[in-house]
């Protein structure tokens, strides 16, 4: 049986995650207690016991995910690493997808997301900015949505996450106004979304060098299968490669659609498999690719059901 591996960003973390792996897997429990070693913080207390507060900071949610998503693959890889033809990741998942493929350790991985949360957080900081997510079928471009809406300050599209799901990003004003017209447009619902930055657009842009930086320090490898791009949507098997579209997808689009069928079209027979916690990307592959079969990989009981299947 193919699988294809797909791993989650911010806002699937939620205290108590990952902790009945921890307690029923030693490969779980090792994970996590690497993961704590290389950031010299007890990341697998916030886990466990949060506060959601705290947990949902960029610099705590992003490797708190990675470490989640890594400790799932520890405990499967043994069994699962033969049938994985392909990977992807939303946004900050990209970089779990690059760990479970080989491209990084987890000791690498969990500070390379660490130091990339820190720099969004301190950018946002800088320069406030907005997201939204913008609901329902649009009768106009979110592209020219938001070029309009850019005459109150910048805005862009920033996950194109199912065809009736975008998000938006930039300045505050802009993203109003981006709202508003999309309202105007056919649009549903315009929620704005509780980040600490206009994440996936130039206002991120002072965070390159930061990044840039943080991306050559680690040790890296040739992926072991292809890891699917948000930038170009692609598939990368090159380390070279991998490295510069990460770095090009801090201020790019997360383009999610074109993601998954790109991954559907090239496996047809393939399952997807949602490393981590919750399914938000198993949700979105019912629009994305409805005739794929798709599961969760969470917690101990989707864990054991996943080696079963195998």
């Amino acid at each position: 049986m193919p699988l294809l591996l797909l791993f989650p960003g911010q806002g699937s973390q939620k205290p108590g995650m990952a902790k009945d792996l921890v307690e029923a897997f030693p490969a779980a429990r090792r994970a996590f207690d690497e993961a704590d070693a290389a950031l010299g913080i007890s990341l697998s207390a916030l886990c466990f016991e949060g506060p959601a507060e705290e947990l949902t900071r960029t610099h705590n949610a992003q490797p708190a995910l990675l470490a989640h998503g890594a400790a799932v693959w520890a405990v499967v890889q043994e069994r699962a690493a033969a049938h994985v033809v392909g990977a992807a990741g939303h946004s900050l998942g990209e970089f779990s997808a690059y760990h479970a493929a080989g491209a990084l350790s987890l000791a690498d991985a969990v500070r390379l997301v660490r130091r990339r949360g820190e720099l969004m957080f301190e950018t946002g900081a800088a320069r406030p900015g907005a997201m939204a997510a913008i609901l329902g079928e649009l009768q106009r471009r979110i592209e020219d949505i938001c070029a309009e809406a850019s005459a109150d300050g910048t805005v862009v599209p920033a996950n194109y996450n199912a065809v009736e799901q975008v998000v938006i990003s930039g300045e505050v004003a802009g993203v109003e106004r981006g709202m508003e017209i999309a309202k105007l447009a056919g649009a549903k619902r315009a929620v704005r979304l509780q980040v600490s930055g206009a994440f996936h657009s130039p206002l991120m842009q002072p965070a390159q060098v930061g990044l840039e930086a943080a991306l050559a320090t680690p040790s890296w490898h040739r992926p072991r299968w292809p890891v699917f791009s948000n930038v170009t949507t692609a598939p990368v098997t090159d380390e070279t490669v991998a490295r510069d579209l990460l770095l090009r997808q801090l201020t790019s689009p997360v383009r999610w659609v074109e993601v998954i069928r790109a991954m559907a079209t090239t496996f047809p027979d393939a399952t997807f498999v949602e490393m981590g916690p919750g399914n938000v990307l198993t949700g979105l592959l019912k629009r994305l690719a409805p005739g794929h079969q798709a599961r969760t990989c969470g917690t101990v009981a989707e864990v054991e059901a996943l080696l079963t299947s195998l």
